[in-house]
C-alpha cells in the first residue's frame, strides 16, 4: 500500500510537530509518523492520580514561547485552544541547611534580592544577562539558534568581526568555552548565588566544570529570571492536540503506531518511508527525528560507512530521572515564599552539584542528586483540586549504568541495571532530601510515580540510556558540530541525501522544548 503527502516526518515529539505545523500552515500537505500509541514524543499528560493532571516527562516552555516556531504558530495555536500561563515568579534555591531564596520574574528586583544576600553578587549576574540580552545577543543568538552555515550567519559572522576584530572575536570564544565553576569563582562572592544559577547548567546536559556551562548556565539562568517559566494550561498535552488540529485542518495526519523500517531513496534522493509492507511517501522532503545511531545504522542502510563510523562515535550522557508526587495540601517550604515559584533547586553548594554530576559520570548513584523541584499548580491551578499540590522533581545525575551506589546504601544489581528496587530506593533517598526543605511534607503524599533512566528509555528511544538531551552537549557534538563536526553534509539537521532533514535533541541546536530544529527544517523545505 502507498499513501503521498508532500511531507513525511517520523517521530512526533516537539521538534517534528513544530514542524509539522509550521509547514502546514505554510500550504504543504504532511503526514507524521509515530511508533508509539501515543504522539507528543516526550510531551505527555496523565491523570496519575484522580484529580491531578501530572505532566509526565516535559513541562515548562521558555523555550518555545521565546523561540521563532511561536512567533509564527501563536495565532493557530491559540485558535486550537492553547493557552499559556506564567507566574509572576521565575526560580529559586532552598539548600538543607537552611537558605531559602526566591526569585521573581524580574530582573531588577533579582539584581536586588542577591545583593542583599552578597553585596555585589545581583550586580555580576546583572551585568552578564545585560552583555548576554545587548551586545552579545546577535552574535550568542545567530550562533546558537540559526543556521550555522547560512549566508546570514557568515554575514553576522563578519560583521562581528568588523566591529570587534580578531582579538574580540578570541575573548568571545574563550569567554563561551569558560566553564561555570570558574567564571562563578571569579565573578560571584556568595555560595547561595552560585548554588542559586549552578544548576541551570543540568538542564543542558552539562555539569558546571564542563567547557561551556558558563554561557549555558547564565544564559538558561538570566532567560527564565526575564521570562519565567510558563506552562500549558490544563497539561501540557493540549499543545499536542492543537499542533493535530492544525496539520489535520490542512488536509495532513498524525498516525501512531507507525514504526518506520526504512527510508526509501530513489535516485540518490529520499522520496518516503517504509512501514512494515506500507509506504508512505513524500513529494519535497522526509524529516527524520531520530538519532544518528537510528538514522545511519538502522534507516538507511546503505548510508557510506564513513556516516555509520562517525554514528557509532556519538556518545550520550548521563540518564535522567523523575518522580511525580501527589500531595493532599501545599507543602510548607523552608522559605513560605518559594511556594510560589515553578521551579526550585534543592542543593547545598555549586560544589556538591559538580560533586554529584562526577558521582553520576563514574556510574554511582549520587548520595545528594540536585533535584529540580517544579511546582505546576503555583503556576496553573487547574492542575490540582483545591488546596492539593504537585511535585514535580527531576534529577539530571544519575547514572545510566549503576556501578556503586556513593551513600553506599542502595543495593547495586549485578548487571548494573535500573530495576524497581534501585528506583524506589532513591525515590527515598528524594524524600528524605526534601524533608531537609519542605519539614513534614511527606506526611500529604496520595501517591507517586517515579521514571528511572531506563523507564525513559523504553518510553522513547531516542533517550539512550535515559539521557535526556539524546547526546552528550560537549563542544565536540554541541550547536554547529551536533550531531557531529566531521562530515558537512551530516551537519545541523543536513544529511548526505538530498530531500532528507534530520531534526531533534541531537541536531543543532540541540535539547529542549523550543522546536528549533524543526522550525530550520521547515525553513529548508519551504521558507517563509
Amino acid at each position: 500500500m502507498q499513501q503521498q503527502s508532500d511531507v513525511v516526518i517520523v517521530g512526533s515529539g516537539m521538534n517534528s510537530l513544530s514542524c509539522a505545523a509550521l509547514l502546514s500552515e505554510r500550504g504543504l500537505n504532511v503526514t507524521v509518523l509515530e511508533r508509539n500509541a501515543v504522539a507528543g514524543g516526550c510531551i505527555r499528560t496523565e491523570t496519575l492520580f484522580p484529580g491531578f493532571t501530572h505532566d509526565v516527562f516535559s513541562s515548562w516552555y521558555p523555550l518555545f514561547v521565546g523561540g521563532p516556531a511561536y512567533a509564527e504558530l501563536a495565532k493557530p495555536l491559540e485558535e486550537a485552544g492553547v493557552r499559556f500561563v506564567s507566574s509572576s515568579y521565575s526560580t529559586g534555591l532552598a539548600t538543607p541547611d537552611g537558605v531559602g531564596i526566591a526569585l521573581r520574574q524580574d530582573m531588577d528586583d533579582t539584581i536586588q534580592r542577591l545583593n542583599q544576600i552578597t553585596p555585589g553578587d545581583g550586580d555580576a549576574v546583572g551585568a552578564a544577562a545585560a552583555n548576554m540580552f545587548g551586545p552579545d545577543a546577535p552574535l550568542v543568538f545567530g550562533l546558537m539558534g540559526g543556521e550555522p552555515y547560512s549566508w546570514e550567519t557568515s554575514k553576522l559572522v563578519f560583521k562581528s568581526w568588523r566591529e570587534r576584530g580578531v582579538d574580540g572575536m578570541m575573548q568571545f570564544a574563550s569567554q563561551s568555552l569558560e566553564n561555570f565553576r570558574r567564571w562563578a569563582e571569579r565573578e560571584l562572592q556568595g555560595d547561595a548565588t552560585r548554588a542559586m544559577i549552578a544548576p541551570w547548567v543540568l538542564h543542558s546536559g552539562l555539569g558546571p566544570d564542563e567547557a561551556s556551562s558558563s554561557l549555558i548556565g547564565k544564559l538558561t539562568f538570566s532567560a527564565v529570571v526575564a521570562g519565567g517559566m510558563p506552562v500549558v494550561e490544563g497539561g501540557s498535552y493540549n499543545i499536542v492536540k492543537a499542533f493535530i488540529k492544525i496539520i489535520e485542518k490542512r488536509g495532513g495526519r498524525v498516525l501512531t503506531g507507525k514504526h518506520v523500517d526504512q527510508i526509501l531513496v530513489e535516485n540518490g534522493k529520499a522520496t518516503g518511508v517504509r512501514v512494515g509492507s506500507e509506504q508512505y511517501l513524500a513529494k519535497k522532503a522526509v524529516v527524520c527525528n531520530v538519532t544518528p545511531n537510528q538514522l545511519y545504522e538502522q534507516l538507511l542502510p546503505n548510508a557510506e560507512q564513513r556516516y555509520k563510523d562517525q554514528a557509532k562515535a556519538y556518545r550520550y550522557g548521563r540518564g535522567g530521572m523523575q518522580i511525580h508526587f501527589a500531595l493532599k495540601e501545599k507543602p510548607t517550604w523552608i522559605n513560605e515564599e518559594l511556594i510560589h515559584v515553578p521551579m526550585v533547586h534543592v542543593t547545598e553548594s555549586m560544589e556538591q552539584v559538580c560533586a554529584s554530576v562526577v558521582e553520576a559520570n563514574n556510574g554511582w548513584l549520587p548520595s545528594k542528586p540536585t533535584l529540580a523541584v517544579g511546582q505546576p499548580v503555583a503556576v496553573d491551578p487547574t492542575r490540582a483540586p483545591d488546596g492539593s499540590w504537585i511535585l514535580w522533581v527531576q534529577m539530571q545525575d544519575m547514572p545510566s549504568s549503576i556501578k556503586a551506589d556513593a551513600a553506599n546504601e542502595i543495593p547495586v544489581p549485578a548487571d548494573g541495571k535500573w530495576n524497581e528496587a534501585v528506583r524506589e530506593a532513591m525515590v527515598e533517598r528524594v524524600k528524605q532530601r526534601l524533608e531537609s526543605v519542605m519539614p513534614g511534607w511527606t506526611q500529604h503524599i496520595i501517591g507517586h510515580r517515579a521514571f528511572s533512566p531506563a523507564d525513559l528509555e523504553q518510553w522513547n528511544i531516542n533517550l539512550v540510556g535515559g539521557d535526556p538531551y539524546s547526546g552528550v552537549c560537549s563542544p565536540d557534538q554541541f550547536f554547529f558540530m551536533r550531531p557531529f563536526a566531521g562530515e558537512s553534509k551530516a551537519r545541523t539537521g543536513k544529511t548526505p541525501v538530498p530531500n532528507l532533514h534530520h531534526i531533534g535533541a541531537s541536531v543543532h541546536p540541540g535539547p529542549g522544548l523550543g522546536g528549533q530544529s524543526g522550525y530550520l527544517a521547515a525553513q529548508r523545505i519551504a521558507k517563509k
